[in-house]
Order: structure tokens, then sequence, then C-alpha cells
């Protein structure tokens, strides 16, 4: 089949190549003329893993091209996908201008009977719009319209798509169902389920899922600060939770509280939503105002317990909001650093894939190419994103490094002794009480134990 993906951002350049692995022809269309320029050389605007080898050999197959002409890039395509931005607007909604605009720019190049799929996140009811500006501006309901959200992990986005858990289709006729089934036919031949539904409903499940997800995120974190008030470990608590088969192990693990450019903005997105349509949605609202309020707080913790004083150094390693990604959009780093800087110290970080885009966001930061180089001289070191990197620390090399010794990994990376043993003080989460109690509560069992066993004892 012959698709146009009208957006050469990630979900853009993901979406494209993989339909192109599967054997359709695919063109990706962008406005930047200097991205497409980038792309016909294989020059990747994002990281992702896997990305470029696929692309690689779907240019090399000729089933993948590049564009910046939008009459050649949609006249002959049979489907038409926009994948561009959705921004987030000033009362938490979202800017679905550029959903609109493609909309209207594309409608006097399509062909008849083709088929437009809307794959941008957007609220109920946008497929609607988008059929009525194309009908409106080609005179005729001649394209129909259809929704497909994604449910892409950035970091993981390509196996995401290639081995997905259920994929959405919402149409609202018969022809556009079978069009969209057409283009995942060999996911159905494989058994991957298929929502078919309404476009309204496709557009609300992206936006439920994500809200439901974010949720999960929040409430472990939440449940992490009373494990550390009652001498809870976190992790015992959280394996408990996600072997019940209702709940499951994902999303139950606390770290510095979301970011990226899905979980924020769709949160707020959905929340809004619900307030126009009158259907509050209060336990999302609470939830993004405790994210947010999460990072501040971590910050304060570093300054409190890693006892820090004005002029100190500290390293952070992890600028990216999650590992295996250069994505720093509202990533727990771009509040925690500020804020430290704020209070005075000297900040040196590292990351490595996301330096290039921090550096737009944080200023006055030393930027180093090693975790060992950030952490020289420095009085703490901060962990904020899980990557594997940082999980191969030598903690004998590292102590030698730092002239303090404060750890605050909030990802949870080590275990405890593995830390302390080298003389560091070791802060995580939902677990920085738990060590302490259970070591104090293990004696005083063990003592009792031995006054009962003691001869004479009665």
């Amino acid at each position: 089949m012959q698709v146009t993906m009208i957006g050469a951002g990630y979900v853009g350049l993901t979406t494209g190549t993989c339909l192109a692995n599967l054997g359709h022809t695919v063109r990706c269309y962008d406005i930047n003329a200097a991205r497409i320029v980038r792309l016909e050389r294989l020059d990747l605007p994002i990281y992702e893993p896997g990305l470029e080898e696929a692309m690689r050999r779907a240019v090399a197959d000729r089933r993948l091209s590049f564009s910046s002409q939008l009459n050649e890039s949609v006249a002959e395509a049979d489907a038409v996908f926009i994948a561009v931005g959705t921004p987030s607007g000033p009362d938490g909604g979202i800017d679905l201008s550029h959903v609109l605009a493609a909309a209207k720019q594309i409608a006097p190049h399509l062909k008849r009977g083709a088929l437009v799929v809307v794959k941008s996140t957007v609220v109920v009811g946008t497929a609607r719009r988008v059929r009525e500006i194309i009908a409106r501006e080609r005179g005729a309901f001649d394209v129909r319209v259809a929704s497909n959200p994604e449910f892409l992990r950035e970091g993981s986005a390509m196996a995401d798509f290639m081995d997905p858990d259920r994929i959405v289709l919402g149409a609202d006729d018969t022809r556009s169902r079978n069009v969209l089934r057409s283009i995942y036919r060999s996911f159905e031949k494989k058994g991957v389920p298929m929502v078919v539904t309404t476009t309204g409903n496709a557009e609300l499940i992206k936006y439920s899922a994500n809200a439901f997800l974010a949720l999960k995120i929040g409430f472990i974190n939440d449940v992490a600060d009373l494990c550390e008030k009652t001498g809870g470990d976190i992790a015992e608590v959280t394996r408990g939770i996600g072997l019940d088969p209702r709940i499951g192990e994902a999303f139950l693990s606390p770290g510095p509280g979301f970011g990226g450019s899905c979980f924020p903005k769709d949160t707020r997105a959905f929340a809004a939503t619900g307030r126009e349509y009158g259907a509050p949605q209060k336990l999302v609202e609470t939830l993004i105002a405790r994210n947010d309020q999460r990072k501040t707080a971590l910050a304060r913790r570093i300054l409190k317990e890693g006892q820090l004083q004005p002029g100190a150094a500290v390293a952070v390693l992890g600028l990216a909001f999650k590992a295996n990604t250069d994505d720093v959009r509202e990533a727990a780093a771009l509040t925690i650093i500020p804020a430290l800087q704020k209070a005075g110290l000297r900040v040196t970080a590292h990351d490595p894939k996301a330096i290039g885009n921090a550096r737009q966001f944080v200023q006055d930061v030393t930027w180093a190419d090693c975790p060992y180089k950030a952490c020289a001289g420095a009085s703490a070191v901060v962990i904020l994103t899980e990557w594997d990197e940082y999980r191969q620390l030598n903690f004998g090399r590292l102590a030698r490094t730092l002239s303090g010794d404060a750890v605050f990994d909030y990802r949870n990376l080590f275990e405890p002794r593995a830390v302390t043993q080298h003389g560091l003080r070791y802060f995580s989460l939902g677990r920085a009480a738990a060590a302490v109690a259970q070591r104090a509560g293990v004696a005083a069992i063990d003592t009792w134990d031995r006054r009962v066993a003691a001869p004479g004892h009665a």
C-alpha cells in the first residue's frame, strides 16, 4: 500500500519506518526542508534504539523515502497519516492547530477515496473536525478519516510497534475499517488483538490509557514515601502488589516523577477535556499537581539530607526523562538542577545521549563526557535516569572520586549495602529508612530468640 506520513518527527519517523519494513511503500513528508535533507543523508534528528538500522534497510529496499514537497508526497497515497505535534495550550488542553492545518493543506492534493489517518495524540472529536475541514476544502465528502493512536514508548518504540499488545483502529465507516485492517494485516494474522471501534472511542482510549499509567506512577511514588516513614521496603511492597494479575508489575517503580512528551501533556489534556465536558477528572488533576511537587521536594531532600552548603559541587547523572532516549522534555533534571543552583550549588552533569538537548533548557552547568568526570570533586552525586551505564558504576572508584559521601539514587538502581560498604551515605526512594529499620528489627528479634532458647528460660 502507498502510505504517506505527514510529519517526520518521533512518531512519524518510527511509524513510517516500521510500516516500510512491513512491506508498504512509505514517504515521510515534513515542512522542515532542512530536516528532510538530514533524513535523506540518514542523519537522524532523534535517538531511538534500532531506528537507524531499520531506516537504512527500508531505504535500501526502496520502501522508504523523504520529501518536503507536499503535492508529490500525497497525490498517489492510499493512506495519509497525520503525525504532527500537539503541544499543550495555556489551559492544559492541547493545541490542535498543527493537525488542523495539516488537514487543510493536504485536502486539495488527496486522491478520491484516500484515507486520512490521525496518528497524533488528539482529544475526542478531532477526527470529526478533520473530516469536516477536508470536506470543506474539497467541496465533497470523497475522502474518509480514521483514528489510529500510537502506543510507542520512547526507548522501546521499535519493539512496541513490531510486537504490539493491541492495535486500536478507529473508524466510522466500513471502508475505513477495511483499509486500516489491510495496513495492519500482518499483525492480525499473528493474533495481535485488534480493537476496532469508532474514532471517538479510539481518541478516548489513548488518553485514558496514558492517564491510568501515569496514575500508577504517582500512586507508587506516594507509597514509596509511606514506606520511608514506616520503615517499609518499596521493592518488596511493589513485588507483592505487582504479582496480582489485576494490577501487574509495569509502572510500579518509584522515581523522581514522570516526564517526557506524553504523560505530562496527555494528563493535562485529559483533565482539560473532563472540565470542558463537565466530567472533571479529579484523580488526574491531583496527580498532575503531585507530580510537579515531587520533583521540587526531591531537590529539597538533596540539600537537606546531603547537608550541602552553598558553593558545594553536585554531580547529576541522567538528564533524559528516562533511559534509552535523548528526550529531556519535563525531565526531573530540568526542575532539580535549577533548584540546586538557586541554593548556591555548582552542578556538573552527564548523560549518554541527552546533553545536546539539555543545553537548551539549563544554563551554567559543567557538562561531562563520563560519569566519573562529573563526580570528580563533588560533594554528592544524584542519579535521575536509569541508564544501564549507571548500573555499572564502581562505587570504590566513585568514593575515591567524590570529595563528599552522599549518593542520591532516585531510580533505586542499587542495593544499599553495595554502596554503603564503601563508606558512602546512600539515599534512595521508599527504602531509605527500611535498611536501618530492618537491621534493627532483625537484631532485636535475634536477641529475643536467643533469650527464649537460653537454658533455664521459662
